[in-house]
């Protein structure tokens, strides 16, 4: 039985900023990354960085602009390291129903609208849609 306010369901989203880093190559995954980039923020939301420091890591929440389109067959996927099929909800996968992205990264400095950060998993230009405190889970 759908929601009783399924028509709402459409969700406009704007980017923030966007990801900009000079590497060729991008690793898969924020957990096995050190390469180091920036959060570049649009003007207009550059007071929304304020108590963001240095040391501090924060969640990333980014459009997987790049990924070709999703379809119902993708609903399981064979992963890249253990070559299981798995549900999509259940690996990383780029290609998802609503692709976005989620990555943790450690703040390395503030400037201004940007961000210097270590841990990118992106490729250069992704649209950012939100930045969060990561909190550790007790």
């Amino acid at each position: 039985m759908p929601p009783p306010n399924e028509h709402l369901l459409a969700i406009k989203l704007q980017a923030i900023g966007w990801i900009r880093h000079d590497a060729e190559d991008v690793p898969r995954h924020w957990s096995v990354s050190e390469m180091e980039g920036d959060l570049e923020i649009r003007p207009a939301f550059a007071a929304g960085l304020a108590d963001i420091a240095a040391g501090q890591k924060i969640v990333v929440i980014f459009a997987f602009d790049q990924s070709p389109p999703f379809t119902e067959d993708l609903l399981t996927q064979e992963t890249r390291h253990s070559k299981e099929i798995k549900g999509v909800f259940s690996i990383c996968s780029p290609r998802r129903p609503n692709p976005i992205g989620l990555s943790v990264v450690e703040v390395l400095a503030v400037e201004e609208c940007r961000l210097r950060v270590r841990g990118l998993d992106m490729f250069d230009g992704t649209p950012i849609l939100d930045i969060k405190p990561a909190f550790k889970s007790e």
